[in-house]
C-alpha cells in the first residue's frame, strides 16, 4: 500500500479536462468563445449514441484544461444540483472582462469586488445553461482556466481522497468560520501555475443533491492498472466506488478507469499516451 501511494505521487499526472451537459451547444461555443475568449479545439458528432462533444480552452489540449461539452440529442435543460459549486477563470483586468461579458449579453450575478473577508477581486457570471463562472483578478495569468469547485460533506475524508487515490497535493486550506465554511485547493501544483480543485465544506451541511448537468473530471496517468489498484486501496480506507475497472474504451482503444469519491463526484483517469493519439 506504501509503495503504491508513493507511486501515485510520482505518476505523471495532471487534470486534463472537465466533462458536463449542456442543452444547445452551438450556443454555449458562442458564450464562451465570444465572452470568455475561448478557443473551441475539436468537435464530434455521434449519431449513432445521439450526442455530440465540443472541447474548448485557452490553448491546446496537451497543455491546457479544458472544458468537455456534451450534447445529447432533443435534451434541452439540466439539473445542476447545489453541489456543483463553480468554474473559474483569472484575468488580469477583471473590470474590462465583466464589461465585455455584459455588453455580450451575459448574466453578471456578482459585480466585481473583494471577496468577502479578503482582498482578491472576484465577479460571477452564469453561462447560458446556469453554470456559474468566477472570474478573479490576478497580477499575472498562466492558464486563465483556473479552478473547479465542488461542495463535500466531510472535508478532511476528501482531502484524504485525492491525496491517495489521485497524488494531488493540498496547495491551500483557508477556514472560514465568521462565514461558516473551510475551503481546501488540491492539484498538481502551485495555485497560480496550474489548475486546481477546490473543494468547500460547509459547517453541518454533510449531502448535496448532484443533479443530472455536471458528469466528471478527467485525469491523465501513465498506467491505469495500477492507478485503479491504488483508487481501490483508498476506497476500502475512506469511501467510494470504481464503476470502471482499467481497459480499452471500445472502438477507441484508449485505457481508462472510472470511480466515484467519497461524496459521489466522478473521477475518469486516462492513460497519457493514449490521450494524445486522442488528439492527433
Amino acid at each position: 500500500m506504501a509503495d503504491l501511494l508513493e507511486w501515485a505521487k510520482k505518476d505523471n499526472r495532471r487534470l486534463l479536462h472537465v466533462v458536463y451537459r449542456v442543452g444547445d451547444l452551438d450556443r454555449t461555443i458562442k458564450f464562451y468563445t465570444e465572452c470568455f475568449g475561448m478557443k473551441l479545439l475539436r468537435q464530434r458528432d455521434i449519431p449513432e449514441e445521439k450526442y455530440a462533444n465540443a472541447f474548448l480552452g485557452f490553448g491546446p489540449e496537451e497543455t491546457h484544461f479544458v472544458v468537455e461539452l456534451t450534447y445529447n440529442y432533443g435534451v434541452t435543460s439540466y439539473d445542476i444540483g447545489d453541489g456543483f459549486g463553480h468554474f473559474a477563470i483569472a484575468t488580469q483586468d477583471i473590470y474590462k472582462l465583466v464589461e465585455h461579458i455584459r455588453a455580450k449579453g451575459g448574466n453578471i450575478t456578482r459585480e466585481p469586488g473583494p471577496v468577502q473577508g479578503g482582498t482578491t477581486v472576484i465577479a460571477f457570471v452564469k453561462d447560458p445553461d446556469g453554470y456559474t463562472f468566477g472570474l478573479i483578478q490576478r497580477p499575472t495569468v498562466n492558464d486563465p482556466f483556473c479552478q473547479l469547485m465542488l461542495r463535500v460533506g466531510d472535508l478532511e475524508r476528501s482531502i484524504t481522497f485525492y491525496e491517495k487515490a489521485l497524488g494531488m497535493k493540498l496547495v491551500r486550506k483557508v477556514d472560514k468560520p465568521e462565514y461558516k465554511y473551510t475551503i481546501a485547493m488540491l492539484g498538481y501544483g502551485e495555485e497560480h501555475e496550474t489548475t486546481v480543485l477546490e473543494l468547500t465544506y460547509n459547517y453541518g451541511v454533510t449531502e448535496y443533491s448532484k443533479g443530472n448537468a455536471y458528469a466528471q473530471i478527467a485525469v491523465g496517468t501513465d498506467d491505469v492498472y495500477k492507478s485503479a489498484e491504488v483508487v481501490d486501496q483508498v476506497i476500502q480506507e475512506v469511501g467510494g466506488k470504481i464503476t470502471r475497472q482499467p481497459g480499452p474504451i471500445p472502438g477507441l482503444n484508449t485505457k481508462i478507469t472510472a470511480f466515484l469519491d467519497p461524496d459521489g463526484w466522478k473521477t475518469v483517469l486516462v492513460d497519457n499516451v493514449d490521450f494524445l493519439k486522442e488528439l492527433k
